[in-house]
Formats: structure tokens, sequence, C-alpha cells
């Protein structure tokens, strides 16, 4: 049994796992080159870890099973880096009461971002939809702002790509 293996392997995949769950988030984003330049990186570490590991497997599964384990750890680490690191913009659109519509909007605004005002008819009442693109390391402020004015906001979020235009601080 050889511990020092197991543990390279383990770190290996880790490193491989966690890389390619960063490498669908950048080419999400658009940046094909470094995309590019994380598979080649993932190509490398791929085929020595599963050299290593296949060579012998029927003398020595432990290989295996630290391949296995660093795969699971590697995803849920990229997961975590990716979240920390939160590339790209998102779109976020409000639903607030109208009587705060404007308050809101301008609290959002004195805090360095752009949003959009429309009218519009709720069940029940007169609301307002601010839209805010944002980008994501931000998103929890400008949410943060908007609930402090009015906590029954329904605020929703996705990704989203500017293709022209538009206020960008």
């Amino acid at each position: 049994m050889n511990i020092l293996l197991y543990i390279v392997i383990f770190a290996s995949k880790v490193f491989e796992n966690a890389l390619g769950t960063l490498r669908l988030i950048v080419v999400a984003n658009g940046k094909k080159t470094l995309g590019a330049i994380l598979q080649g990186l993932i190509g490398l570490v791929w085929i020595i870890v599963t050299s290593v590991v296949v060579v012998g497997v029927t003398e020595d599964p432990i290989k295996v099973i630290a391949f296995a384990l660093g795969s699971a750890v590697g995803s849920y680490l990229g997961s975590v880096l990716e979240q920390k690191i939160a590339l790209g913009s998102n779109m976020l659109m409000a639903i607030v009461d109208q009587s705060y519509g404007e308050i809101i909007a301008t609290e959002i605004r004195n805090n360095g971002f752009a949003v959009t005002v429309l009218d519009a008819k709720g069940m029940d009442k007169e609301r307002n939809v601010l839209m805010v693109v944002v980008v994501r390391k931000k998103r929890r402020h400008v949410v943060e702002i908007i609930k402090e004015k009015d906590k029954e906001a329904m605020i929703v979020s996705e990704n989203t790509f500017t293709l022209y235009g538009g206020y960008h601080k």
C-alpha cells in the first residue's frame, strides 16, 4: 500500500475536476481562449492520473477509490471556487410595490448601479418592475437595497450578457 500515491491521485483529481468546473463557467461567460487553456491543463492532468490508476489496478484497487473521491471533492471545490470568483453578470428583476419603486431606484442609482423602472399591474395593486444588470459579485448588495425598502418584493435573477449598449460601472 502506497499512501503517497493515493494522496497524489486524489489531489490530482481534485485539481482536475475543480479546473473542469471553472472551465465550464469561463466558457459560458465568453472567455474562449482561457477555456481552451484550462482544457489543455485538464487533459494533461487527466491522462497522467488515469495512466497511473489503470496500471496495476487489479493489484491495487484503492487507486480507483482515491480517483473517484478526488473527482467528487474536485467537483464540489470547483463549484465553491466558481461562487467565490463570481464571473459574469446577472439581470435582477424586482417586482415592488409602486409606492417604493422610485425610492428603491434612487437608492440603487446612488450606489452606482443603473436601473430601469417599468410600471406594472399586480394581482391586487400597482407595481413597479426594477431591472438591474449587475456583476455577480455585487448582486447581493443590490438585493439588500431592495429588501431593505420593500420586504415583500419579489426578486428574480438570471445570467445575462450585454450584447450592445447600456450603462456599466
